[in-house]
């Protein structure tokens, strides 16, 4: 216990520790003197680039280098654009270079440029003085003080708009310090000019008074921004630090620094939930670390430094070491602290007293049990493991959780195993090699699946699907996610020919879920290897997935034909629609033929929609039989009768060639009706012209047009069943009963008299029915007589026919009181009739 406590420092109620995470593995020349450095929250990648003013000559090209938190090399390249104003990093660990003319160039964790912007046309004629990269809830963004003394703020970089600061009064050339503050949703920049502090929104420029300042201050040379943006740190010319909230309403305190000069960088440090926030100054070999209770610590430094702000403290970065400097977290100092008796410090040592097999580990558990918190201890062993950065000092606290879990009976076991899954992970990613030195707050902060786009940023592919499968991610979110960015990696790789890259591809990803090769092929595509990316199509098992793309590529023949084969007929439509706008007329015809299943859509298509291209269509391909249909069905669209008629003429004229005697017969029979029908609209003023010919026979007999009605029915060729049944049909709606008697008269009836007696009584006229009754051939009397409702004469009939299935139909027409006499007669005549 004296060797963890052994670098912990009281300040105030609070005590601080500095860990050592690296010896770190870069080879500098002379350190961190004369760079710009920037290092990435949550253990992100470091930027080293020397000043330009500190080059030998002026033609000489600075090198710009990453690296991890460990110093491990990840990309160095010269610096050939613009003098830099600032370097930063985004939330996604793209590297930011703000140069003096206003562009900033991003790219990305191993050096490739990725894209740029410009923070306006002013900054180009004014240059930026100072800029600053800041993180908001809309992500990473960007502000910039120009030589005009103006403030520009790009909110969000992914979405770039610029904002353009109302002016400072009074403000020549850069503040003394700003900071930006993210407030309620809304950015804004907290500005000193001298004495005077402004905070600069949308639309004013508000002066404001830090309440409880020292009086002493002449000037605010340097502020600091808590990490959550919650808390405010200025520093004065008189060495005083004042700490308050952002909103300028609070004072936490004022600390009297005895150091007047301008700080190198200061920083906040605060534990989340701790009650006790303090400031890291750093000057050129002193750290100090002032605390809301007015005590400070101070810190020699052997070596140039670099705070990083952090979660939960402050990361210093020097040419040999990389150092974490935080609050001891309370679960840790109620173990460790000397002396302590809380219930995690006495479970600890009844571990230890167990392992050495002393009866002494008895006596803790006892008091521990006595006072009812061996649960307590428990959990304040596990938290404490998260909190250590040593796995040897975390399995000590875990052992020690274990064993007295072996004393609870209904203690929950999750905290437990989640623990021990959490360090797991993060030890792994603390390692030298990946040089992620996470804590365990950052880590609940930043979430797995953050952490291991991070990892498969840095193309750290092993690592990232081990953790995946070791926190049982499901499949689509962890491993298939991880294989997917690999797969995109590769395909960029050039050294190697498309059928290996396809090959290892394909066998690497198998038939892992939720893993598009669309999206790998429109990768390779991107990089232009278009013959790897039509052979990553091959595997992907979604055709609407693989046409969009093969159209992109200009492989339109082969889009079509995997349309075709997946049987969707919207997909094929859109290849179609595709082909006709990109090809001229004749090409994209004679590409549809030889695609019948396309030709034949796009023809249904150009049925509704575009009539002439269906003409076309029918033309190149000499189909005179569907060009034939085509005149007859666009003849029906036209009102006037002569462009209809020529229409048909040229329809007979493609049936001809077509060979169909049948269809031009039927369309020069066409022709012959409308022209009939166009004579007697002239001669008699019906209204027949259009209407087929049995409705021009019906509505021809309706008008008592018997002649020409005749003459239609021999021009025509009607069959003689059909004509009776229309005028019969005709005259009875007309109630034309002595022109209906004198049809029947004229010769014999080819439909029967049954008919007759039929439309009479639906027409409620069994009187006219009765004489046709008696020319009713025999097999139909019986029908006759019941429908006129003559059961005497029905009953004669069935008896006469001896049919004892007409007998029975009668029977069911008879009533047993009005009808008795008959019913008796006609169950003799059953009776007689089914003994036969």
């Amino acid at each position: 216990m004296a060797f963890i406590t052994a670098n912990w420092n009281p300040l105030g109620d609070a005590f601080y520790r500095q860990i050592e995470l690296y010896d770190m593995g870069w080879s500098l020349r002379d350190g961190l003197k004369d760079c710009m450095v920037a290092a990435a929250p949550y253990g992100g990648p470091i930027v080293l680039l020397e000043w330009q003013s500190q080059r030998p000559s002026p033609s000489a090209r600075p090198q710009l280098e990453i690296y991890s938190s460990s110093g491990v090399s990840m990309a160095s390249f010269p610096w050939k654009s613009g003098p830099v104003r600032q370097l930063g990093w985004t939330v996604c660990d793209d590297l930011l270079a703000i140069q003096e003319d206003g562009t900033v160039l991003i790219y990305d964790l191993f050096g490739t440029f990725k894209r740029h912007f410009s923070m306006g046309n002013e900054v180009v004629q004014n240059q930026v003085l100072e800029a600053k990269v800041f993180h908001s809830p809309y992500g990473t963004g960007v502000a910039i003080v120009t030589g005009a003394s103006r403030f520009t703020l790009a909110m969000n970089i992914d979405d770039l708009k610029l904002r353009r600061l109302p002016e400072v009064p009074g403000l020549q050339g850069a503040p003394s310090c700003w900071a930006v503050l993210t407030q309620d949703r809304q950015t804004k920049v907290l500005l000193a000019n001298g004495a005077d502090l402004y905070i600069l929104d949308n639309t004013s420029c508000t002066p404001v008074t830090p309440p409880g300042l020292s009086p002493q201050a002449c000037s605010i040379i340097n502020m600091a921004v808590s990490f959550s943006y919650k808390y405010l740190a200025l520093f004065t010319d008189s060495g005083h630090l004042w700490m308050g909230s952002t909103n300028l309403k609070d004072k936490l305190s004022e600390v009297e620094t005895k150091v007047r000069s301008a700080p190198k960088q200061m920083v906040w440090s605060r534990r989340p939930k701790s009650q006790q926030p303090s400031v890291v100054l750093m000057w050129d070999r002193l750290l100090l670390v002032a605390g809301v209770c007015k005590e400070t610590i101070q810190y020699t430094l052997d070596e140039e430094c670099v705070c990083v702000a952090e979660l939960d403290g402050v990361r210093i970065v020097g040419a040999s070491r990389h150092e974490m400097l935080q609050e001891v977290p309370s679960a840790c100092e109620d173990i460790f602290k000397i002396a302590s008796m809380a219930p995690g410090a006495l479970l600890l040592e009844a571990h230890k007293e167990y392992e050495k097999c002393s009866q002494k580990a008895d006596e803790y558990l006892r008091e521990i049990k006595e006072q009812s918190v061996l649960g307590e201890a428990v959990k304040q062993c596990v938290e404490a493991a998260g909190y250590e950065h040593e796995p040897e000092t975390q399995k000590t606290l875990l052992r020690a959780a274990s064993f007295g879990k072996c004393f609870l009976s209904n203690f929950p076991p999750e905290p437990f195993v989640s623990m021990c899954r959490d360090l797991r992970v993060l030890n792994s990613v603390r390692d030298y090699s990946v040089g992620i030195p996470l804590t365990h707050t950052q880590y609940k902060q930043m979430t797995v699946q953050v952490l291991i786009d991070r990892l498969v940023y840095r193309k750290l592919y092993p690592l990232a699907i081990e953790i995946c499968r070791y926190l049982k991610t499901p499949e689509y979110q962890g491993v298939s996610r991880v294989l997917k960015h690999w797969a995109c990696c590769k395909v960029q790789q050039k050294e190697e020919p498309d059928e290996s890259i396809a090959r290892a591809v394909s066998v690497k990803l198998g038939e892992a879920a939720g893993i598009s090769y669309s999206e790998i092929a429109a990768r390779a595509y991107e990089c232009g290897r278009t013959e790897l990316a039509i052979k990553l199509l091959e595997f992907e098992p979604r055709s609407g997935e693989q046409v969009p793309l093969l159209l992109k590529m200009k492989r339109s023949q082969l889009g079509l034909s995997k349309a075709i084969e997946s049987g969707d007929t919207d997909l094929v439509y859109t290849v179609v629609t595709y082909l006709k706008n990109e090809m001229n007329r004749g090409d994209f015809f004679m590409t549809l033929r030889n695609q019948p299943v396309a030709l034949s859509l796009y023809r249904q298509f150009c049925k509704h929609q575009e009539q002439e291209t269906l003409k076309d269509l029918f033309n190149q391909d000499d189909d005179h039989h569907e060009l034939g249909n085509f005149y007859v069905r666009a003849s029906y669209k036209e009102s006037k009768l002569e462009a209809r008629l020529s229409l048909l003429q040229s329809a007979v004229d493609e049936y001809n060639k077509a060979k169909n005697e049948f269809a031009a017969k039927a369309t020069e029979e066409e022709m012959k009706l409308l022209r009939f029908q166009r004579r007697l609209d002239e001669e008699k003023g019906e209204a027949l012209l259009g209407l087929s010919l049995h409705d021009t026979l019906h509505a021809l007999l309706s008008a008592n047009y018997h002649k020409q009605a005749e003459q239609l029915y021999r021009d025509f060729r009607v069959p003689d069943k059909r004509y009776w049944w229309l005028k019969l049909t005709a005259l009875a709606e007309k109630e034309d009963w002595d022109e209906l008697e004198k049809f029947a008269k004229s010769k014999k009836s080819p439909i029967g008299y049954l008919p007759f007696v039929e439309v009479c009584v639906k027409r409620h006229n069994k009187y006219e029915a009765k004489k046709y009754v008696s020319k009713v051939t025999p097999e139909q009397k019986v029908k006759a007589h019941l429908a006129i409702g003559d059961l005497e004469g029905a009953a004669e009939a069935a008896i006469e026919r001896r049919s004892e299935g007409e007998i029975s139909t009668v029977l069911a027409r008879c009533s047993p009181t009005t009808d008795r006499a008959l019913l008796e007669r006609l169950n003799r005549a059953r009776s007689t009739a089914a003994k036969k």
